[in-house]
C-alpha cells in the first residue's frame, strides 16, 4: 500500500468550471465520527466501486478528521484505489466551515467527475456548501445511481411527486457531478484483506483562530435516529393504532424482541410521536433484519424507507393494504389481538430457548422469526 503526501491550502471561492474532460474518477466522502466510519461510508464505497468500474476509472476516497488514517486503510480494502487523508486537530469534530475549507482545494486538485456523500445530517450539511463553492450541481437524497459510459453522465435518481415517480437528474455542464445518497439504500462494500491502494496525506492549512465557530464540548446522548437506523429489528406503527396511548404496545413489544420503535408519517404529523421515529421518504431509511409494520397502510412514502429490510412482517385489517405488496409475511386481522398474541408466543419461545441454553442465547430476532412460522401468513405479492 503506497503512501504519498500533498499540500493543499484551505481556501474558498468560486470560479468557472474547467474543461469537463479534465475530470476523471468517482469520489466519495468517507464520513466518520470519533475515528469510526459511518455505515454510509461503506455503502458509498459499494455503489462508487460499481460506477467507477462502469466508467473505467478509479474510486477515490476523501476522509477528514483527526487520527483517521485507519479509516483510509479500511477504505482501500473496501474498494478505493486512492484515499486522501485530511488530518488536522481542527477537524476532530465536524464543523461545516472547517471541513469545507479543507476539502474544497483537494477536490479542485483531484478533479473527480462524480462526488458522492451520504444523505446524513453531516452529509446534507456539507454537500450544499461544497456544491456552492465548487459551482456545480447537487442532487439530494438519491435512492438509486447509475452512469452512462458513453456520455459519462451520472443518473442521480430520487423519488418525486409525492413518491409516485422517480426523477432522473443530470448535471451536464458542471463538474464534479454531486449527489447525496440516502443511507441503507445501497449494499455496503465488503472488505478484501490485502487489497492494495494509495493513501495520500494532505497537509491541511487551517487556522483555528480564523474559524467562526468553536467546539466547546461534545454532549454524548442516545440518539433515537441513530438507534433506529442501525437497529436489527424495527417495530413500526401507523394509524391503525387508533390512539397515541396504544404506542405503549409498540414500545413493550420492541423491548421484548430487542428492537427499536419506528413510525409512519401519519402518526408523526398527528403529533403522536416525535419525528425522529419516522420511517420513509421524509424520515429515515432503515434496513433491519426484521421490520414489523403494525397498522401501517403502506403508502409508497413509507415503503421507500423500509422496503429493503431482510424480512418484513405486516399486520393490517385491510386485505388490500399496499403494505402487503412489500411484505414477506402478511397477517390480515386486528392488530390489538395479533400483537399481544405474537408477543406472548415470542416470550414463550424465548423462555424455552433460554431454558435449553442454560440462560444464554436470548436472541430476540431469532425467536421472533421462529414464532412467525406459526402465524397465518400470506406470501409477498399474494
Amino acid at each position: 500500500m503506497s503512501e504519498h503526501s500533498v499540500t493543499a491550502r484551505a481556501t474558498q471561492g468560486g470560479g468557472e468550471p474547467a474543461d469537463l474532460d479534465a475530470y476523471r474518477g468517482v469520489g466519495i466522502f468517507l464520513e466518520q465520527h470519533n475515528g469510526r466510519a459511518a455505515p454510509v461510508a461503506w455503502e458509498l464505497a459499494g455503489i462508487g466501486r460499481k460506477l467507477a468500474d462502469k466508467l473505467g476509472v478509479e474510486l477515490i476516497g476523501f476522509v477528514a478528521g483527526h487520527g483517521v488514517e485507519a479509516i483510509a486503510r479500511e477504505a482501500v480494502e473496501r474498494g478505493c484505489d486512492r484515499v486522501y487523508v485530511l488530518d488536522h486537530p481542527a477537524l476532530a469534530v465536524y464543523r461545516n466551515e472547517a471541513f469545507a475549507r479543507a476539502l474544497v482545494p483537494v477536490i479542485r486538485e483531484v478533479k473527480p467527475e462524480i462526488f458522492l456523500l451520504g444523505a446524513t445530517t453531516t452529509g446534507r450539511d456539507l454537500a450544499g456548501t461544497l456544491a456552492t463553492t465548487l459551482a456545480t450541481g447537487l442532487t439530494a437524497d438519491c435512492t438509486q445511481l447509475d452512469v452512462d459510459p458513453e456520455t459519462r453522465l451520472l443518473d442521480a435518481i430520487r423519488p418525486a411527486f409525492l413518491e409516485k415517480q422517480l426523477a432522473v437528474i443530470l448535471c451536464k455542464k458542471h463538474r464534479p457531478q454531486m449527489a447525496t445518497v440516502r443511507p441503507k439504500m445501497m449494499e455496503p462494500a465488503e472488505p478484501q484483506p490485502g487489497r492494495q491502494g494509495q493513501i495520500i496525506r494532505v497537509d491541511v492549512d487551517l487556522d483555528e483562530s480564523q474559524l467562526r465557530t468553536e467546539v466547546l464540548g461534545v454532549i454524548d446522548e442516545p440518539d433515537p435516529q441513530a438507534q433506529l437506523e442501525r437497529a436489527d429489528v424495527v417495530v413500526a406503527g401507523g394509524r391503525g393504532l387508533q390512539d397515541p396511548k396504544n404506542l405503549k404496545l409498540l414500545f413493550d413489544f420492541a423491548e421484548r424482541v430487542g428492537g427499536v420503535v419506528g413510525a409512519s408519517r401519519a402518526i408523526v404529523d398527528a403529533g403522536w410521536i416525535g419525528r425522529e421515529y419516522q420511517v420513509g421518504q421524509t424520515g429515515l431509511t432503515v434496513r433491519p433484519k426484521v421490520y414489523f409494520a403494525f397498522g401501517i397502510s403502506g403508502a409508497i412514502q413509507h415503503t421507500v424507507g423500509m422496503e429493503n429490510s431482510e424480512l418484513i412482517i405486516a399486520v393490517n385489517k385491510d386485505p388490500e393494504a399496499p403494505i402487503f405488496k412489500v411484505a414477506d409475511l402478511g397477517v390480515v386481522g386486528d392488530l390489538f389481538q395479533i400483537l399481544p398474541a405474537l408477543q406472548a408466543e415470542l416470550e414463550r419461545r424465548l423462555d424455552e430457548e433460554a431454558g435449553r441454553d442454560g440462560g444464554t442465547g436470548d436472541d430476540g430476532a431469532r425467536g421472533e422469526a421462529a414464532a412467525a412460522e406459526d402465524v397465518p401468513a400470506r406470501a409477498k405479492g399474494a
